[in-house]
């Protein structure tokens, strides 16, 4: 009944703060310390991947089937805003030959925002909130009211790195609403509201009351159909909204994630506002995001529960990750 209290009292303080400018202070916040976790927590919701929860996970795999749920990196890929993807092979080859056996080798070279390009996940230093403290002077807060003081460097964050995220192994849920809906794909900008996702789950047989805290619960839109065509995938994607994701901060949930760019809808319901459920999963929850995901070998087995497993590159100081995130069936 504790951890209900603190979620409900969690969830209503970060949603006033969507709309009001409000004093606080370095050590309270409307959104921090976190009710769980504590000040100074770097970690958020992978906190929840526990051995218990590891164990919990095995468990649910039968019959040992891997599903590759992310996309291949190469030049040409949807990439958000003017991000980039440059790989390079130095040399034919790199180097050698060496000894008597003449050896050769070959290297890459690669030019991204390594952590924000193709299959990856928003960390917790990734989004963040600019606000007027009760002093009077605006700073951006970031998850668990670390501040951009504390954490900017141009070398990498000097707080909220990957490197303080546990590797994700837990219960994953596969949420098909193109298939509740019975088409390929969601239309441009559909908001996926809670009733789609209940009903989603219930065509699927997946009770509500099922779900546990640390779950990882995955949206299939459709939309990596069109991984290869960037300018019809970076268009307005259908997505989540607000209604979604105080559900899922309600569920305690370790991440969240979708087959398109950003799991929200774009533009956002909410007026004037700019990728508010990031804001207020990350930055308010500390949940985590992952992007730019395939589901179609899951929904064509009608997989809808196995152990999910991602572990993130730790990059000290980087605000997201590649990986390779599978499904065990």
């Amino acid at each position: 009944m504790k951890l209900k209290t603190h979620t409900f009292v969690f969830v209503l303080i970060a949603l006033i703060s969507l709309t009001t400018v409000r004093a606080q202070t370095k050590d309270k916040g409307p959104w921090w310390p976190h009710p769980i976790w504590g000040a100074g927590d770097q970690a958020g919701a992978s906190n929840w991947i526990t051995p218990e929860k590891v164990l919990e996970a095995t468990s649910l795999v039968k019959t040992g089937k891997v599903y590759e749920l992310g996309q291949v990196y190469e030049t040409g890929m949807p990439l958000f805003g003017a991000r980039t993807y440059e790989l390079r092979s130095p040399g034919a080859p790199t180097g050698g030959p060496f000894g008597e056996n003449k050896l050769v080798y070959n290297d890459e070279f690669i030019t991204t925002e390594i952590g924000q390009v193709g299959t990856q996940f928003d960390g917790l230093g990734h989004i963040g909130t600019r606000l007027k403290f009760d002093d009077g002077k605006e700073r951006d807060v970031f998850y668990n009211g670390h501040t951009g003081d504390e954490i900017y460097s141009p070398y990498g964050l000097k707080q909220l790195g990957i490197e303080n995220i546990k590797p994700i192994i837990t219960r994953g849920y596969l949420i098909d609403i193109a298939g509740y809906k019975n088409v390929e794909a969601l239309d441009h900008s559909y908001e996926v509201t809670l009733a789609d996702v209940k009903g989603a789950m219930e065509k699927q047989g997946i009770k509500e009351a099922d779900l546990k805290n640390g779950d990882a619960l995955f949206f299939r839109y459709g939309w990596s159909k069109y991984w290869n065509n960037p300018d019809k995938y970076n268009t307005n994607p259908p997505g989540i909204g607000m209604e979604v994701a105080r559900w899922l901060a309600s569920k305690n949930v370790s991440m969240i994630g979708s087959d398109q760019y950003g799991t929200e809808v774009e533009p956002s319901s909410v007026p004037n506002a700019a990728f508010p459920v990031h804001q207020f999963l990350i930055n308010q929850h500390g949940i985590l995001n992952l992007e730019n995901l395939t589901f179609d070998s899951l929904a064509e087995d009608r997989v809808y529960q196995f152990m999910f497993v991602f572990t993130p590159v730790p990059f000290k100081g980087a605000t997201g990750s590649p990986g390779r995130p599978i499904a065990i069936r």
